[in-house]
């Protein structure tokens, strides 16, 4: 009989960030929060920022609170992609790592395209084009000439900038450099002559290690704040995206996957990237994934949505839960307008409700009004562009995907589940909400021995989780609202 383990996940998100105890049982996998904290930029007046201090004592307190209850056999950190910190020749950080929604990268990927064409900079990287990515943030810094990236000596991405602090080991774990299109995943190395063409200095990016590797202890400073013992930390898959991926409870291989949240992404696992005129065109991604895996995907922007129209009507005085919300827009009348998730007009913080009825006023649409006519109209619109993706991503890999299944906290959106069924006509496995927790927690289990595979992991997830299932049924109207969004991309672009 096994001995049962306890495993500490710490999953910084864009809303918030959780510490989480997982106890490792057999086959049973139990999860116990230890710890959350609110995660909110800051504006400067130089740029948005992310509170990457506060986050660091909260980490810590995170620790803490989970050791005392709970002896540790290791710990993991992931983080969202494509921001990262800059430190100088000593180790100490260089200025705030700014927040990817900041304006500094408006128009910077026509920039850099000027300098070098997309088919050339996709052919180094393989990953799809946004201004929010690493390389833009970048190249920003190099349009602006920067000082902190002529001081910088060493590039980190958030969650190597805090395994750095916890352990010292200043390297970049493989699922999260491959987020930055800085890294070439055929070559699995920094792309030197993209970096270079770009004027961004190579000098600065570090070693590259996988997913599942042992960094060491944490600091003896940071083990006597906490008043913890000699723990091991783990680089799981540090992109949340990546340890979410490692939860997914598929069986076989011709399945498709939504990791939902603030951002939702789509995608295949593939034993290689897919770096093709088409995918190109089709501006998907190639990311890594863990134990030889790439994850071809496509962001969609996700329940952003959802949020920043809560934030907005919590501003007026009108506290509304995400539950409420979603009551609010399960009876609202269906289809009266759409949106494409992804238009530029809803990348930044703000009003958000407004910003969506100005959308479906230009576009000639019924303008939604209630508060359940906004938010059902923001779910149909993520579930539609959903089909559109997984068309795409069908036509790539050359074969049906299904079932499609749905993992991260958007699983508590029964709504939009159900909708992505009917968009799709596929059927849809919902769950576990704690996917990147608990891929994260599995991962550090592999790196110590407690368990052998990525198949054995998943077998885990299935046996620890309540799957829910919905069918496609009552596509009425579905087709005929996939049409108009096709049409409206189609006249944006």
């Amino acid at each position: 009989m096994s001995t049962p383990r306890n495993y500490l996940a710490i999953d910084l998100g864009a809303e918030s960030g959780r510490a989480i105890v997982g106890r490792l049982d057999g086959d049973n996998l139990h999860l116990q929060e230890a710890h959350r904290f609110r995660n909110r930029p800051v504006q400067l007046p130089q740029g948005l920022m992310w509170n990457v201090l506060h986050l660091w004592s909260e980490i810590k307190r995170g620790i803490a609170l989970a050791s005392s209850d709970a002896q540790l056999d290791g710990i993991g950190l992931d983080a969202w992609g494509v921001d990262y910190a800059l430190l100088d020749n000593q180790g100490g950080l260089v200025g705030n790592p700014f927040h990817h929604r900041d304006s500094r990268t408006d128009g910077m990927v026509d920039a850099a395209c000027q300098r070098l064409p997309r088919e050339t900079i996709f052919e180094h990287t393989g990953i799809q084009f946004m201004q929010i990515n690493t390389l833009y943030q970048l190249f920003a810094m190099v349009q602006q000439q920067a000082p902190a990236l002529d001081i910088a000596k060493t590039f980190l991405t958030i969650p190597d900038l805090f395994n750095y602090w916890l352990t010292g080991q200043a390297v970049c774990e493989f699922s999260i450099a491959s987020t930055s299109q800085c890294f070439d995943p055929r070559q699995m190395s920094w792309a030197r002559p993209l970096l270079e063409a770009l004027d961004i200095p190579h000098q600065i990016f570090p070693d590259v290690i996988q997913s599942g590797t042992v960094l060491g202890s944490l600091r003896p400073s940071v083990a006597n704040e906490c008043d913890v013992g000699d723990i091991p930390v783990i680089a799981p898959a540090c992109h949340d995206t990546g340890s979410a991926a490692v939860a997914i409870p598929a069986q076989g291989k011709d399945f498709a996957w939504i990791s939902s949240g603030t951002w939702s992404v789509l995608g295949a696992e593939l034993p290689e990237p897919v770096i093709n005129a088409q995918s190109l065109a089709y501006n998907f991604t190639n990311e890594g994934g863990v134990q030889g895996t790439f994850r071809l995907s496509k962001n969609i922007m996700g329940l952003w949505l959802v949020q920043e129209c809560r934030r907005t009507w919590k501003g007026e005085g009108e506290n509304l839960s995400y539950g409420e919300l979603t009551t609010m827009a399960q009876g609202a009348t269906p289809f009266r307008a759409v949106i494409d998730p992804d238009h530029d007009l809803f990348l930044k913080p703000g009003d958000m409700p407004e910003r969506i009825r100005a959308y479906c006023a230009k576009t000639g649409q019924s303008v939604p009004q209630t508060k359940g006519e906004i938010i059902r109209c923001v779910l149909q619109s993520i579930a539609l562009k959903y089909r559109l993706q997984l068309e795409r991503l069908e036509e790539l890999v050359g074969r049906k995907l299904e079932p499609i299944h749905i993992v991260g906290g958007g699983t508590q959106n029964r709504l939009l589940s159900q909708f992505t069924a009917q968009a799709t006509g596929r059927v849809v496995l919902s769950g576990p909400i704690e996917a990147t927790a608990m891929g994260n927690i599995l991962m550090q289990a592999m790196a110590l021995g407690h368990i052998n595979s990525l198949s054995e992991a998943r077998a885990i997830v299935r046996h620890s989780t309540e799957v829910q299932v919905y069918e496609p049924d009552d596509r009425a109207g579905w087709d005929e609202a996939y049409e108009r969004l096709r049409h409206l991309i189609v006249q944006s672009t």
